[in-house]
């Protein structure tokens, strides 16, 4: 099946990040590798690194980008991990970082990855496919409460317990092995007037974030990024969910402040020192036309920062 994505946001992308034609740049998620494609093709003497765990994505990206393979090197992996692969590659300092934190069409669209509960398919969800821990894990191993906080957390899923309680229960006659069980099953304890899109999606959004622990990565991996971003430097991060922008909001929030020592000390005995810039105020979000050539760019928000 052929990898199709369509990148979200992607001029915004490719202005903010300020690419310099001689910097090193990172795209940590390059999916189908539309953003990055956007990134080489300003480069003259600089590097671009591309990273996936995915292989599909890392195939199909170098495939993309096959005209400029001799400014790109490549790295696979979860992104939490991405500035232990740089060093790998005597990277120490980069001057743009992007995250994309959306799934790809390709994964959707291919059932058998089973991030889908609108077609048929085993229960899987797993970005890295060399993975033991899958969808099935974690619908026919969690707790009730942990299934529960899970559809709650990830997924702000209203009916939470009631859909996880649903599953335990079937789960003891029989183990719950395909997307489109899992779906029957979420359907069957919704409301019958319920006009809120797919009963399934939050439930199913949920389980990949667990899946694959995409929300411990996140706040990790800004930190660190951070770190070796040279000064004037640019982090541009997509989200799709509010949890995902909140991390992000929060952990740009805190790099943005100075002094975070209780007001009532007399002096700072923190130290902390603000170590970036905000670009973006509110996050970016699609404009109407990139709504109507893409869908599913109705719920990306792009923020970014830039190193002080």
């Amino acid at each position: 099946m052929e990898f199709k994505h369509t990148p979200v946001l992607f001029k915004e992308c490719i202005n903010l990040l300020n690419i310099k034609e001689d910097g090193i740049y990172v795209d940590c998620t390059v999916g189908g590798g539309g953003h990055s494609l956007g990134i080489v093709e300003r480069l003259t003497t600089g590097r671009l690194i591309i990273n996936d765990v995915d292989d599909e994505a890392l195939i199909a990206s170098k495939a993309k980008l096959s005209r400029y393979m001799d400014k790109i090197s490549s790295i696979k992996g979860e992104f939490k991990n991405i500035v232990e692969g740089l060093a790998k590659l005597g990277v120490t300092e980069v001057d743009g970082f992007l995250i994309d934190l959306g799934i790809s069409s390709h994964q959707i669209d291919d059932s058998s990855r089973g991030f889908s509960y609108m077609q048929d398919a085993a229960l899987d969800m797993r970005m890295d496919q060399t993975s033991n821990f899958s969808a099935y894990n974690v619908i026919n191993e969690y707790s009730v409460d942990s299934l529960t906080e899970i559809f709650r957390e990830y997924g702000e899923e209203k009916f939470a317990f009631r859909i996880a309680n649903a599953i335990v229960k079937k789960r003891e006659k029989k183990k719950i092995e395909s997307t489109k069980e899992l779906a029957s099953i979420i359907i069957e304890n919704y409301p019958k007037k319920f006009d809120g899109g797919h009963p399934a999606k939050r439930c199913f959004q949920a389980i990949r974030i667990e899946v694959n622990d995409e929300i411990d990565n996140l706040s990790m991996s800004i930190y660190s990024m951070v770190k070796i971003l040279k000064s004037g430097g640019r982090m541009a991060i997509i989200s799709f969910h509010s949890l995902e922008d909140r991390i992000i909001k929060k952990a740009f929030k805190d790099l943005n402040s100075d002094c975070v020592c209780d007001k009532s000390l007399p002096i700072c005995v923190c130290g902390k020192t603000r170590e970036v810039v905000m670009i973006t105020g509110k996050p970016i979000t699609a404009s109407e036309d990139e709504l109507i050539v893409n869908p599913r760019s109705a719920s990306a928000k792009l923020r970014v920062i830039e190193k002080i």
